[in-house]
């Protein structure tokens, strides 16, 4: 399979950043199958058509159902709001295309297993992927082979923050995002998740957790002025873990939290040591390994930082000189990557959607567990 057919939907934030990764895969990793962007789905068409050739897609078509039908499209690229995720998910699984979903897979999490079931049922023909390109930092590869050689020791406990201020302002206009048939959950859909899959990836499965979440700003004016309209999600929320390996951990989200851009920040805790690392500062690690630590040596005990560099593939991918950094989107450009070879090599990439539902269990357990008061949920 020399060259693999792409059918984007959604031209926003993240159907841009898929663009992106498209365009740039090829001259990065030489080794992946040529994308060929052929379709382009959005609306209303006049704007399909301008994204199509600032994107460099070869039509524009403003019905979705046509990206199903094409012929030319392998790869079906679903960036659209999340209560349009399963219909199109399953749509593309039953016309057989590959899938490459923006998380969360559903607003619901009986939507989300019935796609999980059906991207199932369609193996060997549909492989999936789900966009946790977070997974796809060097920094975090790189933090991840450090506790498997056992660089900090056993690993005994998982601290971790995702939180942004993008609704901080209770100023800032009544959207969709507050609708729960339209966002589905607020900040654990949103930003929740993606520390979920950090902890799973880094500590292992979740097996139990107790939460607590809460909304700051109950409505919001609506962008006529001239109404408010009910914010029907969490703004925060947070967890205790117990993991399935027997560990502890906490996990807190918001998105209300002033001054925050970008923090998914995260710590893993050894008996011999601990790392901790910042996606605001992405090409940065911060390691400390306790070793013998005599008293004459105290004063000079402490953390080093590790910018990351070619030792930690595939940074030398984009670039040679260690320093320089990546960027949010060259995490997607590893993820395209990652997916071209599982299509044409015909296996399960990571994370597909049968990883993601277990993310998405996670953070519904956790909006459960908060709405029963805390109760310990299992998983």
């Amino acid at each position: 399979m020399d060259t693999i057919g792409i059918g984007l939907i959604g031209t926003g934030f993240m159907g841009k950043c898929h663009a992106l990764a498209y365009r740039a895969v090829k001259a990065v990793f030489g080794d992946v199958p040529t994308p060929r962007l052929e379709v382009l789905c959005d609306i209303p068409g006049e704007a399909a058509r301008r994204h199509a050739n600032q994107f460099g897609f070869a039509r524009a078509v403003s019905d979705w159902r046509v990206v199903m039908a094409d012929p030319t499209v392998d790869v079906v690229s679903i960036t659209t709001p999340n209560k349009l995720h399963r219909e199109m998910a399953l749509a593309a699984i039953s016309a057989g295309k590959h899938v490459y979903c923006e998380k969360p897979l559903a607003l619901t999490l009986h939507d989300a297993e019935e796609m999980a079931a059906a991207a199932e049922s369609a193996l060997p023909d549909v492989r999936t992927i789900v966009g946790y390109n977070y997974l796809k930092n060097p920094a975090l590869l790189h933090a991840k082979a450090l506790i498997d050689t056992g660089a900090i020791g056993r690993v005994i406990h998982f601290r971790g923050a995702c939180d942004e201020d993008y609704m901080a302002n209770p100023a800032l206009p009544w959207s969709w995002r507050c609708l729960a048939n339209e966002a589905g959950l607020g900040a654990l859909g949103d930003l929740g998740c993606h520390l979920v899959s950090v902890a799973m990836h880094l500590a292992g499965p979740i097996a139990s957790l107790s939460a607590d979440m809460g909304t700051v700003h109950g409505d919001r004016p609506k962008p006529d002025g001239l109404a408010r309209g009910p914010v029907e999600n969490e703004d925060w929320a947070t967890a205790l873990l117990r993991f399935a390996n027997g560990i502890g951990g906490v996990i807190t989200t918001s998105r209300v939290v002033w001054g925050r851009k970008g923090r998914l920040a995260w710590e893993v805790h050894g008996d011999a040591g601990m790392i901790a690392f910042d996606q605001e500062r992405m090409n940065e690690l911060q390691v400390f390994e306790a070793g013998p630590a005599p008293t004459k040596t105290a004063a000079r005990h402490g953390f080093k930082t590790i910018l990351t560099g070619p030792a930690h593939p595939p940074y030398g991918q984009f670039t040679p000189a260690p320093g320089h950094g990546l960027s949010f989107n060259d995490q997607k450009t590893i993820e395209v990557a990652a997916f071209l070879r599982a299509v044409r090599d015909g296996r399960n990439p990571y994370p597909n959607f049968a990883d993601a539902i277990r993310i998405e269990r996670v953070i519904h357990a956790i909006a459960t567990s908060a709405r029963l008061g805390g109760v310990r949920v299992d998983l």
